[in-house]
């Protein structure tokens, strides 16, 4: 049987065009017993590769193919060449000076095939010739290898060199390779493409391919056997290992630590914090999370303000050593959702810190452990549909405006087919798609999925003492940071247990509003400490839905969301910062009907009890769990692996199982099929991303707090949000909101304005990062010079003491920035006074009389009417500080007839006219699987929210992409449980 020693998927960047589970497919339609994984430069989807192995019954073989300058196929017979093969594939992404002359030291336990005879012999004189093979693939010269390998004594061995599965898949790897180089397919050079041969053939076509060489099929088949019979066994844990100073071990450590924590936090050791301390230490332990522990609170303490989130809040050990701060006593959050004595998979810790402050706290890390020893997890960046037609288009010379005048208009539209909703989607309803657009569409979603490069998971850092080259290779990613070549999933199935250090906008928000704070007020607060839960004034913000900038509960969703709960009491907030799941929108009005006193019935007897807290309505990821053991007779390492199985894209089969498992332990307790589908379904709106309780419990503290200051000390709090570019709406809806909240926004201006926003009393100044077109550089300074030398004068006083562009200074007159200190200048006389000034150069520069001439002339101009000066504000900060923008199109707007938007409430029932500024949307699908979207607009007193239905949406969602003029709205004023929408009948550009 001829053997497959090398072929490459599409996670041969740029090259590969199958996809996993399509090259393991094919090789087994096709009778192939084993195949040799062997992408470009890396393995990048083994771990998957090895799931799909077992799932399609072929043996796999571990490999790579290396390239630099010179090319070889590695292929892993043993434990010691896995580790080799992990060095090399490092080293050749890491070490500038790498060849794969390296392999002399790192050959043990691999066999290397190669086309270059310089390389083979090379390692044949420094380590003899076993398991040095000549690479022969289909298209080569075989009397040349032949007559190579007995003057040199290397055998030869038959390999295949696949990247792509039929022929007509060679266009397919020419696009790739195209839109890998950046260019238009006519400029890429036909050697930069594989052979159009290298293909999946059937064994016995390339047996016959070989035919005239047996010695290279034998070769090839003895290489297969003993490559195949090496396994690598995943899941064996690879924890952090602590840094101990003490004479302790980790264990002791911990428990002492723990007790002083527990201190800290409760004044006393109660009975019931001890015996919870004791049963989750024994358990920490006792699975090997002592010195993870250890690690984690660590690293927390390099910040005063982190949010430990996730399923790790559950744990009073994690509340005690200051890793978490949420009492899981008080909030009843069950550390078994984090670990238990009879959990294989192994949970990681989930810990938010201040975004800029995030990388500091990774490069602490990567100093502390080494770059060989800490990395972080790689996401495998792949091509979406937007990014896909781009990619192809390019390639085909398309322009770029007409590729965006394509693209522009999609948005959630991922799991439809391209050519078909391209031509049947309202938004594309008045465009026209010639040739080459079809064949466009074509390849892109051919091509859609395809991985592109790696870049940095969102936080996931890994860190293994014996180095992680024994388990994984690393590259750097473009930012610099080091990065493993696995993503999340598979690192998890592999065994790396990793820390999340994430970025929170909203963290730095309330360190900077609390800053300010003490600073104006000298009221200090501690963070880990300060628990505003049961502030009145805090709750009835939240309950109102006004919690715009609150972090987690900002959103329209979840603002209307609570309009319907009517409630804003800690409790609630846990409830539905989970409930507000994606897939969860038909379980949200059955629990705030029942949240209100509608009687209800459980689901069933059993889940009574398991769902009472929640009104029998499934909200965090535990109750999957708990409600498949209940029923189903799942054991408790069952349920947790359904709950995470509904999380992963890449379980299919295994969430087929489970399905299977759960209707038939149902049925074995008498649940009828339509009661079984009704439960399952409600398991099934976890999938895609759900929280537990303890991540909510983490995430409605923050949102607490952040209300907190916002209701309080509004213009410090706003400021802090809009500084931090945080959140869900742009600036200038923030600015709005500071509208709203009696604040009085007061311009940019030279002397008064630092870089950030700063709000004090009523008033919130725009800062000077706020500028558009002026270098950051340039701003820092100005502000530097004032820092020194004092306030700035007058117009001259600047132009001598801070050296700027042109450019930058015409984009600060036309902000305002000058207004205060020259106040009798219009703003056209700065201008012209900047050209003479630009003109006349540096003989000028130091002559005062010439300035004061000029100056005089300069008072003569007109100043600009109020609607070129509102519309040079906007243009050079990106903003409207001085009003809403609907004010940019009074003319048109003042005839209209039309209600505003804190009048809606009284016009429940009404047919009425809006008109508004587009802030924000969401795409949804009915159940009947239409869609529709939701906007939300703002006009000049306040938000609104709009409900696009089916009929509504094809009928107008071509219009929403012009998001640069107001919109008037016509439509049904709705009350939905307290939640007020427009269900909007007709949309008009302004």
């Amino acid at each position: 049987m001829f053997p497959l020693l090398t072929a490459h998927s599409y996670y041969s960047f740029g090259k590969g065009v199958p996809s996993l589970r399509e090259l393991c497919a094919a090789a087994r339609a096709l009778g192939y017993p084993a195949l040799a994984l062997t992408d470009s430069n890396g393995i990048y989807g083994l771990v998957w590769f090895l799931e799909l192995c077992r799932e399609y019954g072929l043996q796999p073989i571990i490999g790579a193919e290396i390239q630099h300058r010179e090319r070889a196929v590695l292929l892993v017979y043993q434990r010691a060449g896995y580790h080799n093969l992990c060095r090399m594939l490092s080293a050749r992404h890491l070490d500038e000076n790498f060849s794969l002359a390296q392999l002399s030291s790192h050959r043990e336990g691999l066999m290397v095939l190669s086309d270059s005879l310089p390389l083979l012999e090379a390692l044949a004189q420094s380590g003899g010739t076993e398991n040095l093979f000549i690479e022969l693939r289909p298209w080569s010269n075989f009397s040349d290898a032949l007559r190579q390998s007995r003057r040199t004594g290397i055998p030869v061995a038959a390999a295949t060199d696949i990247y792509f599965l039929r022929p007509e898949d060679f266009k397919l790897h020419q696009l790739l390779v195209a839109i890998h180089e950046n260019a238009a397919l006519s400029r890429v050079p036909p050697d930069h493409f594989v052979s159009a041969q290298a293909f999946l053939k059937s064994p016995a076509a390339l047996a016959r391919e070989f035919s005239a060489c047996p010695p290279a099929l034998a070769n090839a088949s003895r290489i297969a056997q003993q490559c195949a019979a090496f396994q690598l066994h995943l899941g064996m844990t690879i924890f952090p290992t602590y840094d101990r100073r003490e004479n302790h071990s980790s264990a002791e450590l911990l428990r002492e630590l723990c007790r002083r924590g527990a201190l800290a936090r409760y004044g006393a050791i109660t009975a019931a914090v001890r015996d919870r301390m004791e049963h989750e230490l024994q358990v920490i332990i006792s699975k090997g999370f002592a010195d993870y522990f250890l690690v984690v609170r660590e690293i927390v303490q390099q910040s005063p303000r982190t949010c430990g989130r996730g399923s790790v809040a559950a744990s009073l050990v994690s509340y005690c050593l200051g890793i978490t701060n949420v009492d899981p006593i008080a909030h009843h959050l069950y550390f078994e959702r984090f670990l238990s004595p009879g959990r294989k998979d192994l949970p990681d810790a989930d810990i938010d810190f201040a975004w800029d402050e995030r990388d500091d706290i990774l490069h602490w890390i990567f100093a502390k452990y080494g770059e060989a020893q800490a990395a972080m997890i790689s996401n495998h960046v792949t091509l979406k549909t937007r990014a896909a037609i781009r990619a192809v288009a390019k390639v085909f010379g398309l322009p770029p405006g007409e590729i965006s005048r394509v693209t522009k208009k999609l948005s959630g539209w991922e799991s439809a087919r391209l050519a078909e909703m391209v031509a049947s989607h309202p938004v594309y309803r008045q465009d026209d798609f010639p040739a080459p657009w079809p064949e466009i569409f074509a390849l892109a979603e051919r091509l859609r999925g395809t991985p592109q490069h790696l870049s940095v998971h969102a936080g996931g850092v890994v860190i293994a003492r014996e180095g992680l080259d024994q388990h994984v290779p690393r590259q750097r990613a473009a930012k610099g940071v080091p990065i493993i070549q696995f993503e999340k999933d598979q690192a998890e199935d592999y065994g790396l247990v990793k820390i999340d250090v994430l970025g929170n906008r909203s963290l730095a928000v309330v360190r900077d509003a609390l800053a300010e704070l003490k600073r104006q007020h000298g009221i200090a607060l501690d963070y880990q400490t300060w628990n505003p839960i049961d502030d009145p004034a805090t709750q009835a913000l939240i309950r109102d839905g006004k919690a715009m900038g609150c972090f987690y509960i900002e959103s329209p969703a979840m603002r209307l969301l609570f309009h319907k709960a009517r409630r804003g009491d800690f409790a609630t907030l846990i409830a539905l910062s989970s409930l507000i799941r994606p897939a969860a929108n038909k379980y949200i009005n059955m629990y705030v009907d029942r949240l209100h006193g509608q009687p209800y019935a459980p689901l069933h007897p059993l889940l009574a009890g398991v769902l009472k807290e929640t009104f029998g309505v499934m909200v965090y990821q535990e109750d999957v769990s708990k409600t498949a053991i209940a029923l189903a007779d799942f054991s408790t390492e069952e349920g947790e692996q359904l709950r995470k199985v509904l999380t992963k894209k890449h379980a299919g089969k295994r969430l087929a199982d489970f399905r299977e498992k759960f209707f038939s332990g149902c049925r074995r307790r008498g649940l009828a099929p339509d009661k079984i589908r009704e439960i399952w379904d409600m398991i099934l709106s976890f999938s895609g991303y759900s929280f537990c309780k303890p991540h909510s419990a983490s995430y409605a503290m923050l949102s607490f707090k952040c209300a907190w200051l916002k209701v309080h000390y509004p213009a410090i709090f706003m400021a802090a949000v809009i500084s931090n570019q945080g959140g869900y709406y742009s600036t200038q809806a923030y600015l709005s909101e500071c509208r709203r909240l009696g604040l009085q926004i007061l311009p940019p201006d030279l002397n008064r304005s630092d870089w950030q926003y700063v709000g004090e009393g009523q008033t919130v100044r725009v800062g000077l990062m706020q500028l558009k077109g002026v270098a950051t550089a340039a701003v820092r300074q100005l502000l530097e010079e004032r820092r020194r030398n004092g306030p700035y004068q007058s117009f001259w006083d600047f132009h001598r003491r801070v050296a700027l562009a042109p450019a930058e200074v015409r984009i600060m007159i036309k902000a305002g920035l000058f207004d205060s200190v020259e106040p009798e200048l219009p703003r056209p006389g700065l201008i012209w006074l900047l050209r003479c000034l630009t003109n006349a150069g540096t003989l000028a520069a130091g002559d005062e009389s010439w300035y004061r001439a000029q100056l005089c002339q300069a008072r003569q101009l007109q100043d600009y009417p109020p609607g070129l000066r509102r519309q040079h504000e906007f243009n050079a900060l990106g903003v409207l500080w001085s009003g809403n923008m609907l004010e940019l199109f009074q003319t048109k707007l003042a005839p209209l007839k039309r209600i505003f938007a804190k009048d809606l409430p009284r016009s429940v029932g009404k047919h009425v006219q809006l008109a508004g500024w587009l802030v924000t949307s969401k795409l949804v699908r009915t159940v009947k699987d239409e869609v529709m979207e939701f906007y939300s607009f703002e006009d000049e007193t306040a938000i609104f929210e709009t409900v696009f239905f089916p009929k509504a949406y094809r009928q107008f969602c071509h219009l929403m992409v012009q998001n640069h003029r107001p919109f008037l709205l016509r439509g049904w004023v709705q009350n939905d449980r307290g939640a007020i929408a427009l269900n909007v009948t007709y949309v008009q550009v302004v």
